[in-house]
Protein backbone atom coordinates (compact mmCIF):
# COMPACT_ATOMS: atom_id res chain seq x y z
CA UNK A 1 0.00 0.00 0.00
CA UNK A 2 1.21 3.27 -0.73
CA UNK A 3 0.24 6.88 0.58
CA UNK A 4 -1.14 9.27 -2.50
CA UNK A 5 0.77 12.12 -1.18
CA UNK A 6 4.21 10.02 -2.20
CA UNK A 7 2.97 10.15 -6.03
CA UNK A 8 3.71 12.78 -8.22
CA UNK A 9 0.66 15.30 -9.12
CA UNK A 10 0.42 14.59 -12.52
CA UNK A 11 1.17 11.03 -14.15
CA UNK A 12 0.40 9.04 -17.13
CA UNK A 13 -2.74 6.63 -16.85
CA UNK A 14 -0.36 3.84 -18.14
CA UNK A 15 2.09 4.79 -15.09
CA UNK A 16 -0.80 5.17 -12.99
CA UNK A 17 -1.69 1.46 -13.86
CA UNK A 18 1.40 -0.23 -12.67
CA UNK A 19 1.47 1.58 -9.04
CA UNK A 20 0.44 -0.51 -5.92
CA UNK A 21 -3.19 -0.41 -4.86
CA UNK A 22 -3.72 2.02 -1.94
CA UNK A 23 -6.70 1.67 0.78
CA UNK A 24 -8.88 3.64 0.29
CA UNK A 25 -8.81 3.25 -3.51
CA UNK A 26 -7.45 6.06 -5.96
CA UNK A 27 -8.91 7.10 -8.97
CA UNK A 28 -7.18 8.60 -12.14
CA UNK A 29 -8.75 11.71 -13.34
CA UNK A 30 -7.64 14.04 -15.87
CA UNK A 31 -4.29 13.41 -14.98
CA UNK A 32 -4.21 13.16 -11.13
CA UNK A 33 -4.46 11.18 -9.07
CA UNK A 34 -7.56 11.52 -6.56
CA UNK A 35 -8.15 9.41 -3.31
CA UNK A 36 -11.36 8.42 -1.99
CA UNK A 37 -12.70 8.76 1.54
CA UNK A 38 -12.29 6.10 3.57
CA UNK A 39 -16.00 4.29 3.83
CA UNK A 40 -18.19 5.25 7.22
CA UNK A 41 -20.89 3.22 8.63
CA UNK A 42 -23.79 4.72 6.64
CA UNK A 43 -22.03 4.46 3.32
CA UNK A 44 -21.07 0.78 4.14
CA UNK A 45 -24.19 -1.03 4.96
CA UNK A 46 -25.98 1.19 1.56
CA UNK A 47 -23.24 -0.23 -0.37
CA UNK A 48 -23.25 -3.90 0.73
CA UNK A 49 -27.19 -4.26 1.61
CA UNK A 50 -28.00 -2.82 -1.91
CA UNK A 51 -25.44 -4.59 -4.16
CA UNK A 52 -26.57 -7.57 -2.47
CA UNK A 53 -30.57 -6.36 -3.12
CA UNK A 54 -29.69 -6.15 -6.57
CA UNK A 55 -27.53 -9.31 -6.91
CA UNK A 56 -30.39 -11.98 -5.23
CA UNK A 57 -32.37 -10.28 -7.95
CA UNK A 58 -30.66 -10.42 -10.85
CA UNK A 59 -27.64 -12.21 -10.59
CA UNK A 60 -29.57 -15.95 -10.69
CA UNK A 61 -31.27 -14.82 -14.32
CA UNK A 62 -27.99 -14.17 -15.38
CA UNK A 63 -29.41 -10.54 -16.58
CA UNK A 64 -26.93 -8.29 -14.60
CA UNK A 65 -24.21 -8.41 -11.87
CA UNK A 66 -23.29 -5.67 -8.97
CA UNK A 67 -19.83 -5.67 -8.09
CA UNK A 68 -18.70 -3.30 -5.30
CA UNK A 69 -15.57 -0.95 -5.26
CA UNK A 70 -14.52 -2.17 -8.77
CA UNK A 71 -11.73 -0.31 -10.87
CA UNK A 72 -12.16 -0.07 -14.47
CA UNK A 73 -10.48 1.83 -16.39
CA UNK A 74 -11.81 3.88 -20.15
CA UNK A 75 -11.57 6.44 -22.14
CA UNK A 76 -8.50 7.96 -20.25
CA UNK A 77 -9.73 7.53 -16.50
CA UNK A 78 -9.57 4.61 -13.98
CA UNK A 79 -12.58 5.29 -11.63
CA UNK A 80 -13.19 2.69 -8.79
CA UNK A 81 -17.43 3.65 -7.61
CA UNK A 82 -18.78 2.28 -4.74
CA UNK A 83 -20.88 -0.11 -7.03
CA UNK A 84 -20.71 -0.77 -10.42
CA UNK A 85 -23.64 -2.76 -12.40
CA UNK A 86 -23.17 -4.44 -15.75
CA UNK A 87 -25.44 -5.92 -17.98
CA UNK A 88 -24.58 -9.55 -18.17
CA UNK A 89 -23.85 -10.10 -21.67
CA UNK A 90 -21.25 -7.00 -21.12
CA UNK A 91 -19.32 -8.56 -18.18
CA UNK A 92 -15.91 -8.78 -19.19
CA UNK A 93 -14.51 -12.47 -19.23
CA UNK A 94 -11.19 -14.26 -19.66
CA UNK A 95 -10.49 -16.60 -22.66
CA UNK A 96 -11.81 -19.23 -19.93
CA UNK A 97 -15.29 -17.59 -19.50
CA UNK A 98 -14.35 -16.54 -16.30
CA UNK A 99 -14.99 -12.91 -15.19
CA UNK A 100 -12.13 -11.12 -15.78
CA UNK A 101 -9.67 -8.74 -13.33
CA UNK A 102 -9.49 -5.65 -15.64
CA UNK A 103 -12.55 -4.01 -16.91
CA UNK A 104 -11.80 -1.75 -19.64
CA UNK A 105 -15.53 -0.31 -20.24
CA UNK A 106 -17.98 1.52 -18.46
CA UNK A 107 -20.26 0.32 -16.36
CA UNK A 108 -24.07 0.05 -17.66
CA UNK A 109 -25.47 1.52 -13.92
CA UNK A 110 -22.46 3.27 -11.78
CA UNK A 111 -23.62 4.23 -7.96
CA UNK A 112 -21.94 6.34 -5.71
CA UNK A 113 -23.06 6.92 -1.84
CA UNK A 114 -21.81 10.65 -0.91
CA UNK A 115 -19.07 10.41 2.33
CA UNK A 116 -19.46 13.69 4.64
CA UNK A 117 -15.66 14.92 3.39
CA UNK A 118 -16.82 13.76 -0.21
CA UNK A 119 -17.31 17.05 -2.83
CA UNK A 120 -20.43 15.88 -4.37
CA UNK A 121 -19.81 18.11 -7.74
CA UNK A 122 -16.53 15.82 -8.12
CA UNK A 123 -18.69 12.91 -7.28
CA UNK A 124 -21.46 14.43 -9.70
CA UNK A 125 -18.25 14.90 -12.25
CA UNK A 126 -17.37 11.01 -11.99
CA UNK A 127 -20.91 10.37 -12.76
CA UNK A 128 -21.55 12.30 -15.80
CA UNK A 129 -17.99 11.19 -17.40
CA UNK A 130 -19.58 7.87 -17.33
CA UNK A 131 -23.08 8.77 -18.59
CA UNK A 132 -21.59 10.81 -21.64
CA UNK A 133 -19.47 7.51 -22.33
CA UNK A 134 -22.05 5.18 -22.50
CA UNK A 135 -23.61 4.33 -18.65
CA UNK A 136 -26.79 4.40 -19.14
CA UNK A 137 -27.77 5.52 -15.36
CA UNK A 138 -25.86 6.90 -12.27
CA UNK A 139 -27.25 7.08 -8.63
CA UNK A 140 -25.52 9.94 -6.26
CA UNK A 141 -26.74 8.59 -2.89
CA UNK A 142 -26.71 10.94 0.04
CA UNK A 143 -27.43 9.50 3.66
CA UNK A 144 -27.14 13.12 5.26
CA UNK A 145 -30.36 13.93 3.32
CA UNK A 146 -32.05 10.80 2.65
CA UNK A 147 -32.55 11.85 -1.42
CA UNK A 148 -30.89 9.91 -4.48
CA UNK A 149 -30.09 11.86 -7.35
CA UNK A 150 -30.50 10.43 -11.03
CA UNK A 151 -28.40 10.65 -13.72
CA UNK A 152 -29.75 9.42 -17.36
CA UNK A 153 -27.97 10.47 -20.52
CA UNK A 154 -30.11 14.14 -22.10
CA UNK A 155 -31.65 14.48 -19.08
CA UNK A 156 -32.19 16.87 -16.37
CA UNK A 157 -30.82 14.79 -13.16
CA UNK A 158 -33.76 13.86 -10.94
CA UNK A 159 -33.73 13.77 -6.79
CA UNK A 160 -36.07 11.04 -5.95
CA UNK A 161 -36.64 10.83 -1.38
CA UNK A 162 -39.34 9.32 0.59
CA UNK A 163 -41.74 6.90 -1.50
CA UNK A 164 -40.05 7.33 -4.30
CA UNK A 165 -39.62 4.87 -6.80
CA UNK A 166 -35.84 4.73 -7.70
CA UNK A 167 -35.14 4.04 -11.38
CA UNK A 168 -33.33 1.38 -12.23
CA UNK A 169 -31.48 -0.50 -15.39
CA UNK A 170 -34.46 -1.19 -17.88
CA UNK A 171 -33.09 -4.74 -18.01
CA UNK A 172 -33.57 -5.32 -14.09
CA UNK A 173 -37.48 -5.47 -14.59
CA UNK A 174 -37.99 -7.05 -11.38
CA UNK A 175 -36.21 -4.90 -9.27
CA UNK A 176 -37.88 -1.92 -7.30
CA UNK A 177 -37.07 -0.09 -4.41
CA UNK A 178 -38.03 3.20 -2.87
CA UNK A 179 -35.75 5.44 -1.54
CA UNK A 180 -37.27 5.01 1.99
CA UNK A 181 -36.82 1.13 1.78
CA UNK A 182 -33.13 1.87 1.02
CA UNK A 183 -32.76 4.27 3.76
CA UNK A 184 -34.75 2.19 6.45
CA UNK A 185 -31.29 -0.10 5.89
CA UNK A 186 -29.43 2.65 7.96
CA UNK A 187 -31.74 1.87 11.45
CA UNK A 188 -30.71 -1.22 12.42
CA UNK A 189 -32.54 -1.61 15.77
CA UNK A 190 -35.59 -1.69 13.29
Amino acid sequence: MVAVTDIQSTITLEKFLTLPETKPASEYINGKIEQKPMPQGQHSIIQTTLSTAINQIVKPQKVALALTELRFTFAGRSLVPDISVFNWHRIPKNDKGKIANRFETYPDWVIEILSPEQSANQVIGKILFCINQGTQIGWLIDPEDESVMIFKSNQFPEIKSGEDILPVLESLKDFELSAKDMFSWLNIED
